[in-house]
């Protein structure tokens, strides 16, 4: 069975989604029996300037990358069609254009696809009237397409609800690479903040800088490091928003770091923060908890879940940064008496998030999907 994923950004595009794709990827193949092929775009969004190869390779999964026009949010990339001739599956991630364009050529192609809703594209609030009529019109149509619509979250499932049949959507919860930072954390108490991920608006990162503000007026020993890839907002954007806070010399900036010195970060830091407007599922947290790091983040419903079942961690309102210092300063000191305990505790909490299980289902929706036509009922 030939299975190819489409997605806008995977290697060496760094981010959530990207490190979905290759785990669901690199760990089928290793399965063996199967052939499995990511089809990308051929450029970095951020580094526009540089055209990758159209033909590489990375973990031992084959990657095509083809041209494309228009904006980061919609990017337009009809050659995807070329791509997919030899697919018995295709699997397409999140909701974008290749969502669309696949499932209204669906009758030119007539290859059998499963989608991965990824949080859908309700991340942030920018056109949020417009967003939601696309949704409720051209998202719905387009599902007609396919033959499963997973959902990566519990979150997703209730949000595709309303638009898809029941017989056709499917919650797989994202797997986790929980071994790659497992105990990378610091093993003594302390006063270090780490956030990584993407330097996107909807991760609350301005919040995190005025939350980080108050807990430094609090106690001047508080350190925080922010970690990650330039996206919405820039090194000398958050530079600036340091400055104008007063508390350069208590953050510091890491961007496009790679696993070797986030593991080195890790080491030097007790906690995660993450403090996101909107998430469909959440890798970063749990990749920080599995290194030891206890997690301190925004109260939407995934985060909620993560650390209602997990049984660590502090959920806090990024509107009121006074109350959440306040909040943080209290679990630091219960921290000193019992850290080592809630520490072990975070990495063992993360077990079930293991992409061995996640992975399974994935295999078993191809297999499906390559047997019987979209939008047939399971």
């Amino acid at each position: 069975m030939k299975v190819v994923h489409v997605v806008r950004q995977f290697h060496p595009s760094v981010g959530g989604m990207e490190a979905v794709v290759l785990n669901i990827a690199r760990r089928h193949q290793a399965r063996g029996g199967d052939n499995v092929r990511v089809v990308t775009l051929d450029r970095v969004f951020g580094e526009e300037s540089v055209a990758l190869a159209a033909r590489d390779s990375f973990e031992g999964v084959e990657i095509s990358r083809i041209p494309y026009r228009g904006s980061r949010r919609y990017p337009v990339a009809p050659s995807v069609l070329s791509e997919i001739r030899d697919a018995d599956v295709v699997h397409v991630h999140a909701i974008d254009f290749f969502y669309d364009y696949l499932a209204w050529t669906a009758p030119l192609h007539r290859k059998p696809m499963v989608v991965s809703t990824h949080g859908g594209f309700f991340h942030t609030a920018y056109a949020s009237k417009l967003k939601t009529l696309w949704f409720q019109t051209i998202t719905r149509a387009s599902a007609f397409g396919y033959r499963r619509i997973i959902a990566t979250s519990e979150n997703d499932g209730a949000m595709f609800r309303p638009v898809v049949a029941p017989a056709r959507l499917r919650v797989i919860q994202n797997g986790v690479d929980i071994d790659k930072f497992a105990g990378k954390s610091s093993p003594s108490p302390g006063k270090t903040i780490l956030y990584f991920g993407r330097w996107s608006v909807n991760k609350g990162l301005v919040e995190t800088l005025d939350l980080f503000a108050r807990l430094q007026a609090l106690d001047p020993e508080w350190r925080l490091i922010i970690a990650g890839r330039e996206y919405d907002l820039s090194l000398a954007d958050l530079q600036g928003a340091a400055r104008e806070r007063g508390i350069v010399a208590g953050v510091e900036f890491h961007a496009a770091p790679n696993d070797a010195l986030l593991a080195e970060l890790m080491a030097r830091a007790q906690y995660f923060v993450c403090l996101s407007r909107h998430e469909g599922f959440g890798i970063a947290p749990i990749e920080a908890m599995s290194a030891g790091l206890i997690p301190i983040l925004s109260p939407i419903p995934p985060f909620q879940k993560l650390v209602r079942e997990g049984g660590v961690g502090l959920l806090i309102d990024p509107k009121e940064p006074q109350a959440a210092a306040a909040q943080v300063a209290t679990l630091a000191k219960l921290d000193a008496a019992d850290f080592q305990a809630r520490r072990e505790h975070a990495m063992r909490s993360v077990t079930p998030h293991d992409w061995r299980h996640a992975v399974d289902q994935y295999v078993e929706e191809y297999r499906l999907a390559a047997g019987k036509q979209a939008g047939q009922a399971a």
